[in-house]
């Protein structure tokens, strides 16, 4: 990479921050109100996200649809319109209001959550899932641009952590919930309620974000769109993060797509019972890794060491041989036990997957390198992962074959060892890089 292009991307510790309203950072129980609001649109986004996963055996049955069916849903009608969308809405986030960008994406997306319990056909709940998927697009580097802006870089690490604490939080309740209110009054009202609901988050949330400071570093503003993801993808530690990323797309969308369905079709569990069980641990998962892993980065990051992504790395490497195990355990309880240390990983990563890509960015830059890893983890991995695991499912099944779900799943395991590796890798790349700044 050239001294320029090193000199665009150089990490934000190394320039002055940008300074909120007033010229300070948000503090005490401003900054607290903030987190929270953003824990909840996060939440609220992941609900929305992952209802057609505990929702699909009542959606297939009703709408007549296959396992393949069910992959291109909750894969590839949601995952290209999420990552392609994502690098406009964060440069929008970028040079803009981050909270503007925040509301927009909350309310349409609600609304599309809404109009998909009205769905009668295959194609116009993939529609929706389209709608949805083009407002969640913008939520997470909007959030992650807010937090910048009015939040000081000694608690960054902590507020992307509970920020991205709400994606466990809403699994837990999109899960337990979801399946709970599905058994009584059916999919669409829990479609429709979850939709109503957010609907009013993102208009609370005009009132707590308040305005937004301006951007100070108006070079990284202004800077070409396609040179700012060039530069950053041209930067060998941003790209094994940008790897590691695709990976872990691999494993994850097959992984919350169809752990739900296996658990109920192998070890015989009710909606309700696996949506509770699963949920609950994936909720405790998640807690446990958004913030312990935000905290323990802010700690790397403060050490000087640089091994800002080694500790993800080991966790993802023995999720691999537990998730294995959990495919052909001969009891559900078993299977759900094996399952946890994937819950951990998943949740583990992400402020320590974001910081670092934040650290390589620099000012002004941070929403679309968060941008850039969504696409990573978003795009090709969600499209085909679960797409894949439906067709392995259907062939098996067409075969006699036992357990075809499960053997479609070994996709998780074989793509959570790659993540691993590849993030080992970046660990040393951006050691390196920040050593040299």
């Amino acid at each position: 990479m050239t001294e320029i292009a090193a000199r665009s991307i150089a990490p934000a510790e190394t320039r002055a921050p940008p300074a909120a309203s007033g010229g300070e950072y948000v503090k005490g129980l401003r900054m607290a109100a903030i987190c929270i609001v953003l824990l909840v649109i996060n939440a609220f986004s992941q609900i929305d996200r992952i209802l057609p996963f505990i929702l699909a055996e009542k959606i297939k049955a009703e709408l007549l649809l296959t396992d393949t069916q069910i992959g291109l849903l909750t894969g590839i009608a949601f995952a290209v319109c999420y990552a392609l969308l994502s690098l406009p809405l964060a440069r929008a986030a970028d040079r803009g209001s981050p909270r503007f960008v925040l509301v927009s994406c909350v309310l349409l997306w609600s609304v599309m959550t809404t109009l998909g319990g009205f769905a009668a056909s295959f194609l116009f709940l993939a529609l929706t899932r389209f709608g949805v998927a083009f407002g969640e697009a913008g939520a997470l580097p909007a959030g992650h641009a807010l937090i910048v802006r009015k939040i000081g870089p000694e608690r960054r690490g902590l507020a992307i952590g509970l920020f991205a604490m709400g994606i466990p939080l809403g699994t837990m309740v999109g899960f337990a919930a979801g399946g709970a209110i599905a058994d009584i009054f059916g999919w669409r009202v829990v479609l429709m309620g979850a939709g109503a609901v957010g609907v009013l988050i993102g208009l609370l949330t005009i009132l707590v974000a308040g305005p937004t400071p301006p951007l100070q570093s108006k070079a990284a503003s202004s800077e070409p769109f396609l040179r700012t993801s060039l530069n950053l993808l041209s930067s060998p530690a941003f790209r094994w993060m940008f790897t590691g990323a695709i990976f872990l797309g691999f494993a994850g969308a097959p992984f919350y797509a169809f752990s739900i369905p296996f658990l109920i079709r192998t070890h015989g569990f009710t909606a309700t019972e696996v949506g509770v069980s699963f949920g609950m641990l994936q909720g405790l998962m998640g807690i446990i890794g958004t913030l312990g892993g935000g905290r323990w980065f802010d700690h790397a990051v403060r050490s000087g060491t640089g091994k800002v992504l080694a500790p993800p790395a080991i966790l993802f490497l023995i999720a691999s041989v537990t998730t294995t195990a959990a495919l052909f355990a001969p009891a559900g309880w078993m299977s759900i036990a094996l399952f946890v240390p994937g819950m951990l990983s998943f949740s583990f990563f992400l402020p320590w997957g974001f910081g670092a890509a934040h650290l390589v960015a620099g000012p002004g830059r941070q929403a679309q390198a968060t941008s850039l890893v969504m696409i990573g983890s978003g795009l090709v991995g969600p499209a085909l992962g679960p797409l894949f695991v439906g067709i392995v499912s259907d062939t098996a099944g067409a075969a006699g074959i036992p357990n075809g779900l499960g053997l479609g799943m070994l996709i998780v395991p074989v793509a959570t060892v790659l993540t691993g590796i590849s993030l080992l890798i970046a660990n040393r790349r951006v050691g390196a890089f920040l050593r040299q700044r």
